[in-house]
């Protein structure tokens, strides 16, 4: 297995340890955690739009009052029991004649009395107890044909209340009442009978459509506002969407479909991670320590917001999502950060409650931190940045509520104070920074702004042994500062690099020109001594790195600012002397510049160390040396491993000869006047 198919299989078993962990931190219900309201107390929580249709049911104090009218009003169905009438009189009729002493005139009044009662309707106590109290008015009363007719039943008598005015309007010659000689109870039975059945059935319905749902909250449709008062019916909706939500979610949750979503929803997006890492940042990619502190933090921050939110969804806000970019930012660059910052927002998006609302504003945020951060020199940068994010949440979350039909009355003013305590936290993002240096030794802008005071000990040493050495190193940093700043490479780092990439030339001081004062000592020593001397400054340079603890961004630039270039000068001496001397003598250990960054300094290095050469300073001198001498450098295959594209290295040659006519004050020569004054200069 070759080394790039090594390489790849780790980052691939890292992605997928990471895909795993992520998954099983997923929480089990989707961002709908359980929550907390009350009947004419404020909403807390963001806006709420129904993710399904939902309809309108009534709140229970309303059901009660319409339950109660549907019953008031409902006319009960009743069926008239003609054979029972006929029965019954036909038996009072047989007991009047089979009974002796009762007038003829008597027996026919009871028998017109009874018959009439039972035209009118003799119904059970319940109902009459029911038209007594003024509560049954009418009854509807079945055919055979079973159509209803609205009857009046204000005359309807009980059992009861018909024998007791039977017994005491119709009396016998003695004054006694007709109906307790014959024990004439047994021939009153209710012939107006309540069809228990039906009154259910239509009751049911009557119910049903009284107590209907008034519409439907359409998907999509606001549910409730941050900020509003939970009123009875408001209630009632939350209620009813919270008891469909967990419904759906039981029959989810028995095939597991919503993990298996989520699941592959992770899975994708750290592929898509994957293949933009490989294709568009193959540099980064190649470097296994950075592609483990990538996967490592997206995993520890997406498991760190699931656990949050477990405890409450709102805390999804408290959480500094802008520290992702600040991060990758700082170490690597703007569309990395902003590519892995937009994936660990979608896969954190699964626990939202508001997804589209989530996403936009993490999408501001993670915009203006990379664009605040972009060079980080001092930490006042975090503050206000820490800032800028707190003004583009809060506007951009008034923004939304106002977009979905919301009020300025309605805002949720205690998200604001989500924000605020979000920003700052935030603004502690340095101490993140540091951490991370230390444990995957990385170097952030503020760690190069520090190593460029040069009051720091390793200068302050070069600048006492090497006064001209230090004098070089500067005018290096400022022309190669100046070219990485127009190439788009990092100025910081350029600068940094180019103040310690002599810093091993303090061994040896009097053995490189710019600190020999008349008297040079490579007069005395053959040309392959003398080049030892010189290559010897980038292995002190990175042995007095390693033991002052400099990152290893300054070593590499260290190590590769000659890359695998000679010292031609006291190569060609030898050859002098013995035209087959070994090269590789006189050839620097490299390696070649690796990155933008080294081969700006590299070719600075040369044209500033070869300007102080030049007899005379003039534009096109000038140009004619850097010309040659980046030129030289390129055909010898220098520059070859590094990124840096001929249009750049274009742009650093008009950098170079600006900066070095700026440094030797080059002027354009004035005619003389015609006075015999001398124009001041």
């Amino acid at each position: 297995m070759t080394k790039e198919s090594k390489h790849n299989l780790s980052i691939i078993l890292m992605l997928t340890v990471a895909i795993v962990i992520i998954s099983l931190a997923l929480p089990r219900q989707t961002g709908h955690q359980a929550i907390t309201y009350e009947v004419n107390k404020p909403w807390l929580y963001p806006m709420l739009t129904a993710p399904f249709d939902i309809p309108k049911e009534l709140d229970e104090d309303t059901k009660a009052r319409v339950r109660d009218s549907v019953e008031t009003n409902f006319i009960y169905i009743y069926r008239h029991d003609d054979e029972v009438a006929a029965t019954q009189q036909q038996a009072l009729a047989q007991a009047l004649a089979s009974t002796p002493g009762i007038p003829q005139a008597t027996r026919y009044r009871l028998l017109a009395a009874v018959s009439s009662i039972y035209a009118t309707g003799l119904v059970d106590n319940d109902t009459y107890d029911g038209i007594k109290a003024g509560r049954i008015k009418n009854v509807r009363i079945l055919d055979e044909n079973s159509v209803a007719e609205v009857v009046d039943a204000t005359a309807m008598l009980s059992v009861r209340e018909a024998y007791e005015q039977l017994d005491s309007t119709i009396t016998l010659p003695d004054g006694h009442g007709i109906m307790g000689a014959i024990g004439g109870e047994k021939f009153l039975t209710p012939n107006i009978v309540i069809d228990k059945q039906e009154n259910d059935k239509l009751l049911n319905d009557a119910l049903s459509t009284a107590l209907a749902p008034r519409g439907t909250i359409m998907t999509g449709e606001a549910i409730i506002f941050t900020g509003n008062l939970v009123t009875p019916e408001k209630y009632t909706y939350l209620k009813t969407y919270e008891q469909m939500l967990q419904e759906r979610e039981q029959m989810r949750s028995g095939q597991g479909y919503t993990l298996i979503g989520k699941v592959l929803i992770v899975t994708i997006l750290m592929i898509v991670l994957y293949v933009f890492m490989k294709l568009m940042r193959p540099r980064i990619f190649a470097q296994l320590k950075s592609m483990t502190f990538i996967i490592i933090f997206i995993t520890v921050f997406i498991v760190a917001v699931f656990m949050v939110t477990m405890f409450r969804i709102n805390y999804l806000y408290l959480i500094p999502f802008a520290f992702v970019p600040i991060i990758i930012t700082t170490f690597f660059d703007a569309r990395t950060s902003f590519f892995i910052h937009m994936v660990v927002v979608l896969i954190c998006s699964l626990v939202a409650r508001e997804q589209a609302e989530f996403i936009i504003m993490q999408f501001l945020a993670g915009g203006i931190a990379i664009v605040s951060m972009q060079e980080i020199t001092k930490r006042s940068q975090l503050v206000m940045c820490a800032l800028f994010i707190f003004l583009a949440y809060s506007v951009a979350f008034s923004a939304l509520h106002l977009v979905r039909g919301g009020n300025i009355t309605s805002l949720g003013w205690h998200y604001f104070m989500y924000f605020a305590i979000n920003c700052v936290v935030l603004s502690f993002a340095y101490f993140g920074i540091f951490i991370v240096e230390k444990i995957f030794g990385f170097t952030s802008t503020v760690t190069l702004v520090e190593l460029s005071d040069i009051n720091n000990r390793v200068l302050r040493n070069l600048s006492e042994k090497c006064p001209g050495t230090f004098q070089h190193v500067l005018q290096v940093a400022n022309i190669a500062q100046e070219a990485a700043l127009k190439i788009g490479a990092n100025v910081q780092l350029v600068r940094a690099g180019a103040l310690y990439h002599d810093i091993g030339k303090t061994d040896n001081p009097a053995f490189f020109t710019e600190n020999q004062s008349g008297v040079n000592p490579h007069d005395a020593l053959e040309p392959e001594q003398s080049a030892h001397i010189i290559i010897e400054h980038v292995n002190n340079g990175l042995r007095i790195a390693e033991k002052a603890r400099l990152p290893q961004v300054i070593k590499d630039l260290i190590a590769q600012h000659h890359g695998h270039g000679m010292t031609k000068y006291f190569y060609n001496k030898a050859r002098e002397k013995n035209p087959d001397v070994d090269p590789a003598k006189f050839t620097y250990p490299g390696p070649n510049p690796q990155t933008k960054e080294a081969a700006i300094l590299m070719m600075a290095d040369s044209c500033e160390a070869a300007a102080k050469s030049l007899k005379e300073y003039n534009e096109q001198a000038i140009a004619s040396l850097v010309e040659r001498i980046i030129n030289g450098q390129m055909s010898d295959g220098l520059l070859r491993e590094s990124p840096i594209s001929f249009k750049d290295v274009e742009t650093t040659k008009r950098v170079f000869i600006e900066r070095l006519c700026a440094f030797y004050h080059t002027r354009i020569s004035y005619p003389e006047p015609a006075t015999t004054e001398t124009k001041p200069g």
